[in-house]
């Protein structure tokens, strides 16, 4: 059996501010059930920066994260504007939470926070060489401190379950897999 999309039949917006919109759709699945509410958070999509410095140590960031009351180390990241490239919001968050830039970047991976209630997407970027080119340009809301890590103490954060955030730990383990499958020979990208 193949799986086909449901028919929206109606929308109506229940919430709308700038960092969250509510969304409760009326649904028709493809056997005819109606489904009178299915909700959907509406976001801009994210991005997040694995970013690597020339001597190897990852540019990390720790802050305070209000839904769990604690604080954590996680990867730089942000929102894409309107009408701006997902590349380029990499960069501009980058350099604004840590004050690195620069670097060779490529697309590690595009994921989901959770395809069945959210509409947006997450664009991972791996950016290695990156150097300090200015002082962190905080958002009135934001209180980052700029840690770099070593390649050990990452692994350990994810090992020992600190990093909270699916979005963040998703394109670390994608990094250390391919980078321990071109160790044993694989045909991967060049992840130093």
């Amino acid at each position: 059996m193949k799986i086909k999309k449901w028919d929206t039949l109606e929308s109506q917006y229940l919430f709308r501010r700038p960092w969250l919109t509510v969304r409760r759709d009326k649904v028709r699945l493809p056997d005819g059930r109606i489904n009178p509410e299915h909700y959907v958070l509406e976001y801009p999509d994210w991005v997040n920066i694995l970013a690597i410095t020339e001597k190897g140590e990852f540019v990390m960031i720790e802050q305070y994260r209000h839904g769990l009351d604690d604080v954590y180390i996680e990867l730089a990241a942000g929102v894409v504007e309107k009408d701006e490239e997902p590349l380029d919001a990499a960069r501009r968050e980058l350099l604004e939470e840590t004050g690195y830039s620069g670097g060779d970047w490529e697309l590690l991976m595009v994921i989901s926070q959770n395809p069945s209630i959210s509409n947006n997407l997450t664009h991972c970027f791996l950016a290695r060489n990156v150097v300090p080119t200015a002082n962190q340009s905080l958002d009135s809301s934001e209180d980052i401190a700029v840690r770099l890590l070593s390649e050990d103490e990452v692994k350990s954060i994810l090992l020992a379950d600190e990093m909270k955030q699916a979005l963040m730990a998703a394109p670390l383990w994608k990094y250390f897999y391919l980078k321990e499958k071109l160790k044993c020979g694989g045909n991967y990208r060049n992840l130093k």
